[in-house]
């Protein structure tokens, strides 16, 4: 065995089996592991996947929500530990692989138009 498929098997026991499949556009609530002193929480946060990177285990996605006026941004890496639950909200109708435009609009400009034939 080369060390190439040693990694690879290391990896698939670190691999989620059951993850959504997502795609840019989807409005998505993320489960967040937070530590509190000594205790543990999930904390949610929802919003919208503007971008999607890597695949297996370095699999990334980009949320993006709007908190206070303000455009929040947050890379998740889908088969860590810290990712608790991922829920498909609502499914998006795009038509582009990044949606870095959404970070120059504001307001209702942002919004994007559900899409109805993939299954939530």
């Amino acid at each position: 065995m080369n060390a190439q498929e040693i990694i690879h098997s290391i990896e698939a026991e670190q691999l989620k089996s059951k993850l959504p499949v997502i795609h840019v556009g989807d409005t998505v609530r993320v489960g967040v592991r937070i530590r509190e002193g000594g205790k543990e929480r999930v904390q949610p946060y929802e919003g919208t996947v503007i971008a999607k990177r890597n695949g297996g285990i370095n699999e990334t996605i980009t949320v993006r929500r709007i908190f206070q006026g303000v455009g929040v941004e947050r890379v998740f890496l889908l088969h860590s530990p810290r990712v608790a639950t991922i829920k498909i909200m609502r499914r998006g109708k795009v038509r582009r692989a990044k949606l870095y435009y959404l970070r120059d609009r504001v307001g209702k400009a942002t919004r994007i138009q559900q899409r109805f034939d993939r299954p939530i």
